[in-house]
């Protein structure tokens, strides 16, 4: 807008819609008007509020004399018949009086971080869907790391901002407040710990493999952040499963640690997961009710861009949800957001939260072994990220995305290592494309979105083994291992050679060998 209006001068409205649009996508507002380049009105963004006007007062004989300044629109004016005027009995502005009625002046542009952008759009497209949803709240299963922390920081926020429309008098989030919260007559929400406990319940389901350290951090942020928290055990219903088993098949589920099979400990990883989603449900039904209050919750969900791609979830595990806050941020983007919300949101312990290494806590934990995601996937993520954004974004296949990344990682990985990345990656993210089409509804951030429903509608069933493509690599990794080994000999052998000064020295000496005459190819073999 700014560029438009400096080239050819004039002035621009801009007008945007503000809210949830019912699916994905919240519209951040942030209503402006520029002229002949300067932003001279600028609207809130990821604003609580249903409509907001932007006034200002604008000089059109500024916009006419801007043009005339520019010599090519002056010659196509000159050419043009004058434009007819019209006199009437009225003032479009005020009567002129030039210490009233002033031009706006130029102010400066307000741009949110990244940072501000994850904690504000998400919040204000959580508080519209539970409004029109007519939920009584939110339940959110808290683990303690890093992804549920983020969501619970933002629900934190999104009360945060509650509060402030309330005190600045905003009636309709006012009676909205009033009525989710179940308040009674005449009273509305003071504070947003208040509020909170009123419209977010999160609960940490921890087993034996649970840590007190997650256990903790879970504790510690929802006291900050006001919700009611629940602390429960769910070891009683994995025996249950597992006595279960055993009882038709006669066969005991041991986990990798304890000497059991890749297969035995995924089933005992997974089991845990699908009874934490059926527990989570059953305590979005009913708390309300056990709260004497009307209504369910919404059930969040907690897994980030990256994971999804990877298919690092379990398909109907807490991953299975009402609506995902997360599900278009990156793992990258959240680290930055909890050391950024640990100082801007009054919610000390993301710091700590953020300092953590990522675990599933699926696994026991052994003096010699602790279940690292990273470790788990064989990959960080921050090669996730990149992964996504050239599959995406770029729509690279295994061949174009080795080949990109060869010359992104040069020196700091060999083809062959680069090779065997991308292989294990498109392993990972055909064998588990299908649980993209069961993803939960995410807030739309990241422009790699693997969710197969809207965003990514690439087929969900692959040749796994990709034989082509990763036959292919193979010949552009021994093409390059040729080229560099015949280099490295040429390198040698041209080392091996005698310099011009030894072959002087050697004449001088009377030892060595001296350089062969061009005339007699012989000449200097002997001494």
């Amino acid at each position: 807008m700014q560029s438009a209006t400096s080239k050819g001068g004039g002035v621009y409205l801009y007008a945007n819609q503000q809210g949830c649009d019912g699916g994905r996508l919240y519209y951040d507002g942030c209503a402006c008007i520029v002229v002949n380049g300067d932003v001279v009105a600028q609207g809130s963004q990821f604003s609580l509020k249903d409509i907001e006007v932007i006034v200002a007062s604008v000089d059109l004989d500024a916009v006419a004399g801007y043009r005339g300044a520019v010599s090519s629109l002056r010659e196509q004016a000159s050419q043009q018949p004058p434009i007819p005027f019209v006199n009437v009995s009225f003032r479009l502005s005020r009567p002129m009086d030039m210490l009233k009625n002033f031009p706006t002046l130029p102010i400066p542009i307000k741009y949110h971080t990244p940072q501000e952008e994850i904690a504000l759009g998400p919040a204000c497209w959580l508080w519209d869907y539970l409004r029109r949803s007519r939920a009584s709240g939110f339940l959110l299963p808290l683990s303690g790391g890093a992804d549920s922390s983020s969501v619970a920081a933002i629900v934190g926020c999104m009360c945060q901002l509650v509060i402030k429309a309330v005190k600045e008098g905003d009636e309709q989030v006012c009676l909205d407040a009033v009525r989710i919260g179940n308040y009674q007559e005449k009273e509305v929400p003071k504070t947003a710990q208040e509020l909170a406990n009123r419209i977010l319940h999160t609960v940490y389901m921890g087993t034996e493999n649970s840590s007190e350290g997650t256990r903790g951090r879970a504790d510690r942020l929802a006291k900050e952040i006001g919700a009611s928290h629940l602390d429960i055990k769910v070891d009683v219903i994995v025996s249950a499963f597992l006595s279960l088993f055993k009882t038709i098949t006669g066969k005991t589920l041991r986990y990798k640690v304890d000497g059991g099979t890749q297969t035995e400990n995924l089933a005992l990883q997974n089991i845990q997961a699908r009874i934490r989603m059926v527990i989570a449900y059953m305590l979005a039904s009913l708390l309300p009710w056990v709260r004497s209050k009307p209504g369910y919750l919404l059930v969040l969900g907690s897994a980030n861009v990256d994971e999804g791609l990877r298919g690092y979830l379990t398909k109907y595990d807490c991953s299975s949800a009402d609506i995902n806050p997360i599900g278009g941020i990156s793992k990258q983007d959240l680290r930055a957001f909890l050391r950024w919300g640990a100082n801007n949101l009054g919610y000390p312990s993301l710091a700590e939260i953020e300092g953590a290494p990522p675990t599933a806590e699926l696994e026991p934990i052994r003096a010699n072994y602790t279940q690292i995601d990273e470790i788990d996937m064989g990959m960080t993520y921050e090669e996730l990220s990149m992964y996504g954004r050239l599959r995406m974004i770029f729509r690279c296949g295994p061949v174009s995305m080795f080949q990109h990344l060869c010359h992104r990682w040069q020196g700091r990985l060999t083809p062959a290592e680069v090779a065997t990345k991308v292989k294990d990656f498109f392993r990972f993210y055909s064998t588990n494309r299908h649980k993209m089409t069961t993803l939960t509804p995410s807030y739309h951030a990241e422009n790699y979105s693997p969710e197969d429903n809207r965003f990514d509608l690439r087929q969900f069933l692959y040749n796994t083994r990709w034989p082509w493509q990763f036959r292919r690599i193979d010949q552009l990794v021994k093409s390059v291992e040729v080229r560099e080994l015949s280099s490295s000999i040429s390198v040698e052998k041209r080392n091996m050679e005698p310099t011009d000064a030894e072959v002087a020295a050697a004449h001088s000496t009377g030892f060595g060998v001296p350089a062969a005459s061009s005339s007699n190819p012989q000449a200097g073999k002997g001494t």
